[in-house]
C-alpha cells in the first residue's frame, strides 16, 4: 500500500472514531443533545472566562438518582459554575459519566427574555414568579426529585451582595424533605457580580472556584410533621451546612434584621470542605 494511501485510511479512521465517539456521547445526554452542545460550550467558555477551579476533588452529585443541588448567589453566572464539572465522577457503584443538568427555579422573567428562552428551556429550569403565590413551580420540582432528577436552587433567593449568607426561605427544607432526597450544598467563591448590568458578570474575566459540602441526609426527618418549626430546623441545619463548605457566616432563620438588610460581615477564615 502506498504511503500516502495508508496516511488517508488512517486520517479516514481516526474521524469516524472521533465521530462515533461524538454521536455516542450524545446518544447517552440524558436530557438531550441541546444540553450536549451547551455542556461542550460551558467547559471551553468557563476555562477561558472565569478560569474554573475545583477547591477539593470530584464533583459528588450522583450518576443516578434524585437530589437537590443548592449553592449561594451572587452573580448570574452561578447556574453555570454549579454546573461544569458534575459529569465528572458517578456514583461509587456506577461506571457512568454521563451529563446531567440540575433544572434550577429561575425568575420567570429570565425565561421569557427573547434569546434566553430557548437557553432556559433546554437547561430544564422551572420559572418561578417572585411574588411566591403560584405552588406549580414547587409541584414541578416534587415531581422531578421523585423522578430521579436534580434540582437545582438558591435558597438564599435573589442575589447576595454581602459576604455571610442570608436566611433561607423553608421552601428549601420542605422541597427536601417531600422530596426526600438528600441535598448537595455547593459554595461559589468570586463569581462576578452584576455591578453595571446583568450582562457584564457573563464577559467578566475572573478567577471562579468550587467548593463541594458533602451531602445532606435528611432521612432522620422523614415521617416527622411538616410543622414550620421542623421547616425552619432544616432550613437551618441546610444553610449551615452550605456556610461551612464555603467557610463564611450564616443568618439563621428567625434572626433576620427587621428590615431585611443584607448585613456585610466578614466571613469566617476557616476552610471547611469535603475531602477529595
Amino acid at each position: 500500500m502506498e504511503p500516502e494511501v495508508a496516511a488517508i485510511l488512517a486520517l479516514a479512521i481516526y474521524l469516524t472514531a472521533a465521530i462515533g465517539l461524538v454521536v455516542r456521547s450524545i446518544r447517552r445526554c440524558r436530557d438531550g443533545w441541546g444540553v450536549w452542545i451547551l455542556y461542550c460550550i460551558q467547559r471551553l467558555y468557563g476555562g477561558l472566562i472565569f478560569r474554573w477551579r475545583c477547591n477539593n476533588g470530584p464533583c459528588p452529585l450522583p450518576a443516578q438518582g434524585g437530589g437537590l443541588v443548592i449553592a449561594n448567589h451572587r452573580s448570574p453566572v452561578d447556574p453555570m459554575m454549579v454546573w461544569t464539572n458534575h459529569h465528572l465522577r458517578g456514583d461509587a457503584t456506577s461506571q457512568s459519566r454521563d451529563i446531567r443538568v440540575a433544572g434550577f427555579l429561575t425568575a420567570s422573567e429570565y425565561c421569557d427574555v427573547p434569546g434566553m428562552r430557548w437557553l432556559t428551556r433546554t437547561m430544564r429550569s422551572i420559572p418561578v414568579e417572585r411574588d411566591g403565590h403560584d405552588m406549580a413551580p414547587t409541584r414541578e420540582a416534587l415531581r422531578r426529585l421523585k423522578n430521579g432528577e436534580l434540582v437545582g436552587l438558591f435558597p438564599e433567593g435573589g442575589i447576595n451582595w454581602g459576604t455571610r449568607l442570608r436566611s433561607a426561605n423553608p421552601g428549601v427544607a420542605f422541597l427536601a424533605l417531600k422530596g426526600r432526597v438528600p441535598v448537595y450544598p455547593v459554595f461559589i467563591h468570586n463569581a462576578p457580580q452584576p455591578v453595571t448590568s446583568m450582562v457584564a458578570p457573563f464577559i467578566h474575566r475572573c478567577r471562579v472556584r468550587v467548593t463541594y459540602g458533602e451531602p445532606i441526609d435528611l432521612s432522620k426527618f422523614h415521617g416527622m410533621k411538616t410543622t414550620p418549626e421542623l421547616l425552619n430546623e432544616v432550613t437551618n441545619l441546610i444553610m449551615s451546612r452550605l456556610a461551612e463548605t464555603g467557610g463564611v457566616d450564616y443568618t439563621p432563620v428567625g434572626m433576620e434584621d427587621e428590615e431585611g438588610a443584607d448585613r456585610r460581615i466578614v466571613p469566617d477564615t476557616r476552610q471547611k470542605s469535603r475531602t477529595a
